[in-house]
């Protein structure tokens, strides 16, 4: 892997547009064929079917580009994160940690619900300062993927920051 340094820094842009969506939803596939092992093939596909007429209109988005291409998103409705997702190749960056710190800072997130079979994601939000709350047995949907639903604590666990450039 390469330095640091020698990475292009993400650009965060608010309002991804609908013509955006496809990318979006490639990035999506990306990182849960990465890192949702216990998600079924067909719970992916039903899932995948969904998120450009179903879920990625209904959130404030916000991408992070590496050299003009998005290369991760997030999802914030009200103060609850709905979704952070980081292109699989791209991972280990800092791209999902940058999102994260925009959106807790600039948009106020408080919230986030995590798959609790989902480890790496749960320890991601945790060492960025977030704590189990409460936990569902079931996802939205009804399917049997247990859900913990987490806070951010603030004081003293401050998302590391990153920097990114936010344009409109």
């Amino acid at each position: 892997m390469s330095d640091s340094k020698d990475r292009a820094q993400p650009v965060i842009r608010r309002a991804a547009g609908p013509g955006e969506y496809p990318r979006l939803v490639a990035i999506w596939r990306s990182a849960v064929d990465a890192t949702h092992d216990f998600l079924a093939e067909v719970d992916r596909d039903e899932i995948e079917s969904h998120l450009a007429s179903d879920y990625l209109p209904h959130v404030d988005l916000y991408v992070a580009d590496q050299e003009g291409l998005p290369v991760g998103f997030a999802g914030v409705s009200g103060e609850s994160l709905e979704m952070l997702f980081v292109d699989a190749l791209h991972r280990g960056q800092g791209i999902g940690t940058g999102l994260l710190s925009f959106v807790v800072a600039e948009c106020g997130v408080q919230t986030v619900d995590v798959n609790e079979q989902n480890a790496q994601a749960v320890d991601f939000y945790r060492r960025r300062g977030f704590t189990v709350v409460g936990r569902s047995e079931l996802d939205d949907q009804g399917r049997p993927y247990p859900i913990l639903h987490m806070a951010f604590r603030g004081a003293g666990a401050e998302p590391e920051a990153v920097e990114l450039r936010f344009t409109v």
